[in-house]
Formats: structure tokens, C-alpha cells, sequence
């Protein structure tokens, strides 16, 4: 990579995380976030197309791109990863790869990301649990699509739990070119599963 990454404050990052059932994406340049937007893993391309656009930018402006590596849905891990590897060749642009959880923490300090991890279970920093199962600190706030699904769950053990529509539970893009650092090839960065995916487990 030819790139200049040692002044990260001053690059044109391209930033989207498609591991939950919302897809989160953003331009950020010199800090600043230039736009955001919020939608589904299948239109991430598009929503890339208008950011660009709103900005009165273009994809070969962008020097970086930092993606969401879940843990999380499968199939959305992957489409996020596909889309970053195919950009950065096109591109000729580094990666780096942001953990989902991470951006969530990022987004609602001192907080306890939550993600949905289906099968009654939810994914927490370093691992995955049935949301009885895990221990809450009463008082503390808890975040995420997992925090909203099971929030009766949570609250009953003494979890806060903000509104279902607050944005505090979505792992907000300015948050992975915020915490990017890491940055390298793109066939470097890998996804982030805390647990196998269905099809390995059958092949085991």
C-alpha cells in the first residue's frame, strides 16, 4: 500500500458494518463525519454510492476503509467482508477490521454491548451466552440489538436499557473509523465468529 496512514485524523475513511439486522455506514474525513447512513446488508453499495455523492466526493478519493467484523450474523459478516476486500483491490486502499462490539462500546460509553446472536443466545465481549445466563451489574446500561431483544430478561436481573429506538443500540459506523488503526491488506482482516458457523458445525 502506497498510502500515507500516519496522520489518520486528516484521511478520507469509507466506514460500514453490516454484521446486525441494521447496516450502518459512513464518510469520514478530517474527523468529521460527512455522512451516515442506515439501512440493510443487501443495499450497503448503494448507501456507499450515497455517501459519496452527498459529500461531492468519489470513490477514488476514499484513502481507507474500515469494516465491521462481527461477531454477528453470518451472512452479514460476510457480505461486509466481500464488499471490503472487493473495494480495496479496486481501489488499491488498506483495511482495517473493527470488532461490532467494539463499535458499540464506542457509541454508549460505559455501557455493555449486547449483540443477537439468534438461537437464545447473545454475543457479549468475548463470548457468546443464553441471556440468563449472563451476569448483569444492576445499575449498569446495556446496549445493542441482543439488549433490546431479551430486555425483559436483562432488566428483570437490574440492567438499564435505553428505548428500543435509541441510537445507542446500533453499532454506528463514525464509531469503526474512529477506533481504525490496524491498517493493512485486505485479505488480512478476518471475521470476529465467538462461535462456529452453522455449516462448519455440520461438517465437524
Amino acid at each position: 500500500m502506497a498510502r500515507d496512514l500516519s496522520r489518520l485524523s486528516e484521511m478520507l475513511i469509507l466506514a460500514f458494518d453490516t454484521a446486525t439486522d441494521v447496516a450502518t455506514s459512513a464518510l469520514v474525513g478530517d474527523g468529521e463525519v460527512l455522512g451516515e447512513r442506515t439501512s440493510r446488508a443487501v443495499t450497503l453499495l448503494e448507501d456507499v454510492d450515497a455517501l459519496l455523492r452527498q459529500a461531492g466526493t468519489h470513490t477514488r478519493d476514499v484513502q481507507a476503509l474500515a469494516v465491521g467484523i462481527g461477531p454477528g450474523s453470518f451472512t452479514g459478516v460476510r457480505i461486509g467482508l466481500s464488499t471490503a476486500r472487493g473495494l480495496a483491490l479496486a481501489l488499491d486502499i488498506p483495511v482495517a477490521g473493527i470488532s461490532t462490539l467494539d463499535a458499540l462500546a464506542a457509541g454508549a460509553p460505559g455501557a455493555v454491548p449486547v449483540i443477537d446472536a439468534r438461537r437464545r443466545e447473545v454475543f457479549v465481549p468475548g463470548r457468546v451466552v443464553a441471556p440468563g445466563e449472563l451476569e448483569v451489574e444492576p445499575g449498569r446500561t446495556y446496549v445493542g440489538s441482543g439488549a433490546v431483544r431479551y430486555r425483559d430478561v436483562l432488566a428483570s436481573a437490574g440492567a438499564e436499557i435505553p428505548p428500543d429506538n435509541d441510537e445507542r443500540h446500533l453499532p454506528r459506523a463514525r464509531f469503526h473509523a474512529q477506533l481504525a488503526r490496524d491498517f493493512g491488506p485486505a485479505e488480512q482482516v478476518e471475521p470476529l465468529y465467538l462461535r462456529l458457523p452453522d455449516a462448519d458445525k455440520r461438517s465437524t
